[in-house]
């Protein structure tokens, strides 16, 4: 998968979705993924092929939804950027749906490297400003 083609943030947002949907649900469905990022059951049930044949994701034998350890790297690390990013642009003014729309956009166009280096400052300035 290349960082900069459209399938992976398409990818990203729905491992992080399962990854969010399996903190709050005893097990997580394609219908489930569907709902939350409001796309079409077919839609949800191709995407989940695709993500079983890259190994990011499994399916059981009921049908529930489960990351893959390498799945699960790439989920959690695409939620800890929406979460610091939400956080960050809520910090400085604003409104929390703006910021969680911004965050979900900034979090898959952004290298590492460069979040990394924005995290670190950011963390910084808060520190300095204790």
């Amino acid at each position: 998968m290349k960082k900069d083609s459209k399938l992976t943030e398409s990818v990203e947002d729905y491992l992080e979705s399962v990854l969010v949907l399996s903190s709050k649900l005893p097990n997580v469905r394609s219908v489930d993924v569907a709902s939350h990022l409001g796309f079409s059951k077919p839609s949800v049930s191709h995407a989940v092929k695709l993500l079983s044949d890259e190994g990011l994701l499994e399916v059981t034998q009921k049908k529930f939804l489960v990351l893959t350890p390498k799945g699960k790297e790439v989920a959690e690390r695409t939620y800890a950027r929406h979460v610091f990013f939400t956080e960050m642009l809520m910090s400085i003014g604003v409104d929390q749906t703006t910021a969680e729309n911004d965050a979900c956009r900034i979090e898959h166009v952004i290298s590492q490297e460069t979040f990394n280096a924005i995290e670190k400052y950011y963390k910084e300035k808060n520190e300095q400003a204790d």
